[in-house]
């Protein structure tokens, strides 16, 4: 078992769920702007939400946003060692913070000396198209991303921090995979995964469900964030799917529907979106099947809270806890299924 780290409330390693991050894509400094986003990201069920920093300003502006969020922050830095100990005086709740990009050990000491002093861990963040190059002078593709991070993390063990997680993310999902398996076997630090720069909304939840999902299966991975290039609450989003799909996030409402054939009679396409839009805020854990023949229908209906299983002439059977309760309307099948939910 992984050590465990704390993030503000959240708990990371350790035996804890594995929680669900992503990052703010508005200018952090336009703090009222940033703040609506980070509001948006907890109302979708986002764990940890990560800001990037790169001047004093925005340090500044940060000042207006902690304290007023229910998600922990990170403060995403780079280069700039100032930043990191001005964040974790200011009250972030993790750095971001990869120590061999400095030019001096003794900046290093003291980014440590502050999160020492708030109670701040580091996460080290390694990714394929930024690899320490005396690493990448020995090792190449997933060895160079591990080796690369653990020689980060023995800078931070020199000066006595292990308060540490660990991400070696690549947009080459074998190679992401590849690294983390590394890691795993090389140290005891939680594992935040995830396929870097993945792309847009259907690629990248492509790429990251194969790559984060391949590891979960594994037992390897701690905290997750699915990158996509847009709308950050869409990562959230995905995120939670990935999670659900293996029984490791247990709330809100998991849809089971079948690809439809030549016997399906209704338009159970646009039942299944209808209510995949309708049920993105429930919280209650609940399984709805939506069936189109009787051919597979039944069997699903034995194994979910809700079903529905299409029959001819407008009529679809109504499943409660695997029992038939009544035929109904195929156009009142989106108003009865809700209706249940909310009895639930």
């Amino acid at each position: 078992m992984k050590r465990q780290v704390k993030v503000g409330k959240i708990y990371i390693g350790g035996g804890a769920p594995v929680s669900v991050q992503s990052m703010t894509n508005t200018p952090t400094l336009d703090y009222a702007k940033t703040l609506e986003q980070i509001q948006r990201l907890e109302s979708a069920g986002c764990d940890i939400v990560r800001l990037a920093i790169s001047s004093d300003e925005e340090v500044q502006s940060c000042r207006q946003i902690i304290g007023k969020t229910k998600a922990p922050l990170v403060a995403d830095i780079q280069f700039n060692y100032r930043h990191a100990i001005a964040c974790a005086d200011i009250g972030f709740d993790k750095i971001r913070f990869n120590p061999g990009y400095l030019d001096s050990e003794d900046k290093v000491k003291e980014v440590v000396t502050a999160c020492k002093r708030n109670g701040v861990p580091i996460r080290v963040g390694v990714n394929s198209g930024s690899l320490d190059k005396e690493v990448t002078a020995k090792y190449d593709g997933a060895e160079a991303l591990a080796q690369s991070a653990l020689k980060h993390i023995a800078i931070l063990e020199k000066f006595g921090f292990y308060d540490n997680v660990i991400s070696v993310k690549s947009s080459d999902v074998r190679t992401m995979v590849k690294a983390y398996e590394i890691l795993d076997e090389k140290c005891d630090y939680p594992l935040h995964l995830g396929v870097t720069e993945s792309g847009s909304k259907l690629r990248g939840a492509v790429k990251s469900s194969v790559g984060i999902g391949a590891l979960l299966l594994k037992g390897i991975g701690d905290t997750i964030r699915v990158s996509l290039t847009g709308d950050p609450v869409s990562e959230v989003e995905t995120a939670k799917m990935i999670l659900g799909s293996l029984d490791l996030y247990r709330e809100g409402v998991e849809i089971v529907s079948c690809p439809t054939c030549s016997r399906c009679e209704y338009d159970m396409e646009n039942i299944v979106d209808t209510l995949e839009n309708s049920l993105k805020g429930v919280k209650k854990r609940v399984k709805v099947a939506v069936m189109g023949c009787v051919v597979n229908g039944p069997g699903e209906a034995k194994g979910a809270d809700i079903a529905l299983c299409g029959g001819g002439k407008g009529k679809t059977a109504l499943y409660v806890k695997g029992q038939v309760v009544k035929t109904i309307d195929q156009s009142d099948a989106v108003k009865e299924i809700l209706l249940l939910i909310d009895k639930l």
